[in-house]
């Protein structure tokens, strides 16, 4: 199974993409699972944009993939009916629902710590009374992601929020785990029946039990959707609009995914306006459009171009003409490498060991390195990401780095006091 995460600039267009190329692909004979956090219509009204047009106008249920119509009818020739031809595939749209989820963890998390509460003398909260919090709607959009992944799918194509957000989004399982693991380690857990000396040995009570076990379950949990981001199988499209602000945005997302180790599968020029015009204004306006456009074409060569339709989508065949269909993401000759770290052995020539790790479009002034224990955090332009260390390079200090074009080169020599004796 194959996941296509979209993202893009906010305005670009890249539900209509993301929409599209699910409904393409399932005309195509592919079972696909469109996923979207848009927002549903109001009060349970009509739903906005693509999930109304792929709802034929209701909202879909939240929490659970509705399926989706194929066919829509068309007049013919002689004034009846007809439908297209949907071959063997399927599409299923899902809408997260964050506030059942929270609303479920809230509950289970509560069950689970009862004893401690009680003790506290705190009341416990009732469904009803429960509302989201802020970040709900990124767990529950993971959580979809990962739930995608185990279903029964040929494919499965993912909206994800404007870059920055997506990029943020796709770093949050790792930077949750981490913290876990710092906070609770679980190789620190002593035994149970050991913990009630250990407790008054040491004057303080130990953690309970449902502490552990819940992060044992929130490790899980983030590890699994770490899995899909992380899997070859997952591949990142990126939407944009070509203007002043694209290329500047193409080299951001390429970066912020570089560092994550993900690669950029696809970038899209959605709404390009035709070349030619008799109107002089519109002329001008295409021609500019069209300099910006050069510009990407120039720093991303497989750049992937769809027209402006005039208007708005008014139903599912305005949708299927904005669709990326056949490239890497979707059965093409190969999903788009990622980025690669890898260790290069200099000691006989030069005592040291060198570590690359590619970030295109990196800059000097904005890169920053600090050790810290088995982790390097490195700081690049707007991102921070704490790097685990490969084995070799825990045993050796940091000597210097080098930033030449795009690939960051961090020196190592071996540490004397922890590198085993004749292989220095």
């Amino acid at each position: 199974m194959r996941i296509i995460l979209v993202t893009g600039t906010g305005g670009a267009g890249r539900s209509t993409v993301a929409a599209g190329t699910a409904l393409a692909e399932a005309r195509a004979g592919r079972r696909v699972l469109f996923v979207t956090a848009a927002a549903r219509g109001a009060a349970g009204g009509a739903a906005d944009g693509v999930v109304g047009l792929l709802a034929g106008g209701a909202g879909a249920p939240a929490g659970r993939p509705h399926p989706v119509p194929l066919d829509t009818p068309a007049t013919a020739p002689g004034g009846g009916e007809t439908f297209h031809g949907a071959g063997t595939g399927s599409l299923h749209l899902l809408v997260p629902d964050p506030a059942g989820d929270f609303r479920r963890e809230f509950l289970g998390f509560q069950d689970r710590s009862q004893t401690a509460l009680d003790l506290l003398g705190a009341t416990p909260f009732e469904e009803a009374e429960l509302t989201e919090l802020p970040g709900s709607g990124q767990v529950a959009l993971l959580r979809a992601v990962r739930d995608a992944a185990a279903g029964n799918w040929d494919l499965a194509v993912v909206e994800l929020p404007p870059v920055t957000e997506a990029l943020a989004l796709l770093a949050l399982p790792e930077q949750l785990r981490r913290y876990l693991r710092r906070l609770l380690p679980a190789e620190r857990q002593a035994a149970r029946a050991l913990r009630p000396m250990l407790a008054q040995l040491a004057g303080v009570p130990l953690p309970a039990q449902w502490l552990y076990e819940t992060t044992a379950r929130w490790e899980a949990e983030l590890a699994a959707v770490q899995d899909v981001i992380d899997s070859p199988d997952t591949a990142v499209r990126l939407v944009l609009e070509p203007g002043p602000a694209a290329t500047g945005t193409l080299r951001t997302a390429r970066l912020g995914l570089a560092l994550q180790g993900l690669a950029l599968d696809t970038v899209v020029a959605n709404r390009v306006l035709p070349a030619g015009s008799f109107d002089p204004w519109f002329a001008g306006l295409a021609a500019e459009q069209h300099r910006h456009l050069a510009a990407l074409r120039e720093e991303h060569p497989g750049l992937r171009e769809l027209p402006h339709l005039g208007r708005a989508p008014r139903g599912l065949d305005d949708l299927a003409l904005l669709a990326t269909t056949g490239g890497t993401g979707t059965g093409g000759p190969g999903l788009a490498a990622a980025p690669v770290r890898t260790v290069e052995d200099r000691r006989a020539e030069d005592g040291i060991l060198v570590w690359h790790v590619p970030l295109p479009g990196a800059v000097k002034d904005g890169l920053g390195l600090v050790r810290r224990g088995d982790e390097l955090l490195l700081s690049v332009g707007p991102f921070r990401r704490a790097l685990p260390l490969p084995a070799a390079l825990r045993r050796c200090t940091v000597t210097g780095a080098g930033l030449v074009d795009g690939d960051l080169r961090i020196r190592f020599a071996p540490d004397p006091g922890l590198w085993p004796a004749g292989t220095r």
